[in-house]
């Protein structure tokens, strides 16, 4: 793997000159304490940009899986797919570890038996430039294994003293790099000792942790435990947490009927599994009618049955759902709770 250091004075310059592949997003504050990942429309939106953010209010996945969309539309005719806009590459700057992680999560999902298109159509045109970042009090990727990356990026930026350790991983990264390549240095000792210090700083900075070792199995023995009953209590179903979350992949299709029920449209939308009507079928039977049976689901399906799949947890420690769930159930809490701690 190539690595080469870009001082930090040299930053704004390089992402200047990623305008010249495509449209750059990145991290900017909004509201008192939130991030979100936007356009940068102007130079100016340089003055913006969060590096020292924790996390966005939404992950990676409003790219490349909108919050809702038309799939195809239909008349007595047929079905036609709607106008493709022109393809834009988009080029993500300043992605943590872990949301590179949800990513790589969405892509099995989505290439599984039946490959979503949708998904992998704008998936291909988006590249990840990924940035190191502190954990604050809500992170826990350390735990999940989450908290480094060695794939899914187009080029990696780590932190050392006044510049960046660059990691390239792609040879799209590569043409990035070579865009601005007089910016860069040779790394030396001095930068591998800098970017070995920080990596055991940042390894102590973690507050929370969560030994999933034998998680799934506890989960197993434990799934008539009372405290389901308890959580179920707490929690409002209100889908905070799946909205949130960087691997929550569950959508409802329904149909837009035209007044003059001659043609319409074919749409997608999020979906929780904690909303009621989630597990319903016909004749309105519901196979999670308590709150309790649909935060079980979850959670179960988080760190046990996805992992009985894939071969691992599809969570990925942000924290995201411990920080904005209204009811403050705190995942790390409750999954020590019921393994006994």
């Amino acid at each position: 793997m190539k690595f080469l250091k870009l001082p930090a004075n040299n930053l704004p310059e390089f992402i200047l000159n990623l305008r010249k592949i495509g449209e750059v997003h990145i991290p900017i504050k909004k509201g008192e304490k939130s991030f979100v990942f936007r356009k940068m429309n102007k130079p100016q939106d340089i003055s913006l940009m969060q590096l020292d953010y924790s996390r966005t209010i939404l992950p990676l996945k409003k790219y490349f899986y909108h919050p809702t969309e038309t799939m195809f539309e239909f008349s007595r005719d047929g079905f036609v797919q709607p106008e493709k806009p022109p393809e834009v590459h988009d080029i993500i700057f300043g992605v943590h570890a872990c949301d590179i992680h949800g990513v790589l999560t969405l892509d099995l999902v989505f290439s599984g038996k039946y490959r979503d298109e949708y998904y992998f159509q704008r998936r291909k045109n988006i590249s990840l430039i990924g940035l190191s970042c502190m954990p604050d009090e809500f992170c826990f990727c350390n735990s999940m294994a989450t908290d480094y990356v060695d794939t899914g990026f187009d080029l990696f930026f780590s932190e050392i003293p006044e510049a960046y350790l660059v990691r390239v991983g792609t040879s799209k990264g590569d043409d990035m790099l070579n865009l601005s390549r007089e910016l860069f240095e040779e790394i030396t000792h001095k930068d591998i000792n800098a970017h070995k210090d920080y990596s055991i700083t940042r390894k102590k900075a973690f507050k929370r942790s969560l030994d999933i070792r034998n998680l799934p199995e506890i989960m197993d023995l434990e799934y008539e435990s009372n405290l389901w009953d308890e959580l179920g209590k707490r929690c409002t179903s209100c889908g905070t947490c799946s909205m949130v979350c960087p691997t929550c992949y569950c959508y409802r299709i329904f149909d837009d009927i035209s007044l003059d029920m001659e043609s319409g449209r074919r749409r997608r939308q999020w979906d929780c599994c904690l909303f009621r009507d989630h597990a319903m079928v016909a004749g309105r039977h519901n196979f999670r009618q308590s709150r309790a049976d649909r935060f079980k689901h979850r959670w179960l399906h988080k760190q046990q049955s996805f992992a009985g799949v894939f071969g691992r947890p599809s969570c990925v420690g942000c924290g995201r759902c411990i920080e904005d769930c209204p009811a403050k159930i705190d995942i790390i809490t409750e999954s020590n709770k019921i393994q006994g701690e």
